[in-house]
């Protein structure tokens, strides 16, 4: 059984910074690009960051460039974000996915993803 475990969220106040983690259990997710979404309240959920299979390419949501980064490492089939200069409109539930395919390119499509995680919640205070 596949799972992806999200840890690492927590409240922070604006200005501040959190690493999110994310392993995967259950399967060797070392060749599919992964990624990383996120849902405030009473809104729609959306992509933060995506990453290749062996960490050559990234792409983030406009709203986090600069601010977020994410990366891997595949020897403990596990994927970070790490996010500095918090605003309080980063507030979300983040959550953590794993594209479907080997080898794919990242992609900002959850259609793309076919293994989630719960999710954790990050809330910045101003």
């Amino acid at each position: 059984q596949v799972q992806l475990v999200e840890s690492g969220g927590g409240l922070v106040q604006a200005g501040g910074s959190l690493r999110l983690s994310c392993a995967a259990y259950g399967r060797t997710f070392s060749l599919y690009a992964a990624g990383w979404f996120r849902q405030a309240p009473g809104k729609e959920r959306e992509f933060v960051a995506a990453i290749t299979w062996n960490g050559g390419n990234t792409l983030y949501a406009d709203s986090v460039k600069g601010r977020f980064t994410m990366s891997r490492d595949n020897a403990k089939n596990t994927w970070y974000l790490q996010m500095n200069n918090l605003k309080p409109e980063d507030t979300a539930i983040y959550s953590c996915a794993a594209q479907r395919g080997w080898y794919a390119t990242v992609s900002p499509s959850e259609a793309d993803f076919g293994s989630w995680g719960r999710g954790t919640q990050v809330t910045v205070s101003s």
